[in-house]
């Protein structure tokens, strides 16, 4: 009898040759993302700490910018703060507390922003 659980237990393949999650082919054949106008997109502002050994960073989450767009936005949003940072997982990180800072930029950039949690 077949097994319908049958999976790829070992391959010679290459590591970097993984399926596109949304397509499902091997070199993606999605067309690009493209980023929505800033007046349709309610962009999500707080504070972490949590898993940081302490340490306070801003996240910017929310944001449907295709990649290099979120890059860029990153940089400027780090520029505007003075500070370093990083996007990860379609989320910016920025390091310390700017929510202030962040807010005023990003609504001079014409975003919605919506603080949230404590």
């Amino acid at each position: 009898m077949p097994r319908d659980d049958a999976r790829i237990v070992y391959s010679t393949g290459s590591p970097a040759a993984k399926p596109c999650p949304r397509c499902g082919s091997a070199p993606c054949r999605c067309s690009q993302a493209t980023s929505l106008p800033p007046q349709q997109q309610t962009v999500r502002i707080q504070r972490e700490t949590k898993g940081r050994g302490g340490k306070t960073v801003t996240v910017i989450s929310g944001l449907q910018l295709a990649p290099a767009d979120l890059t860029a936005l990153g940089k400027q949003l780090k520029a505007a703060c003075g500070t370093g940072g990083t996007v990860k997982e379609g989320n910016i990180e920025i390091q310390g507390d700017h929510r202030e800072r962040v807010v005023a930029e990003l609504k001079k950039r014409g975003y919605k922003v919506k603080l949230a949690g404590g």
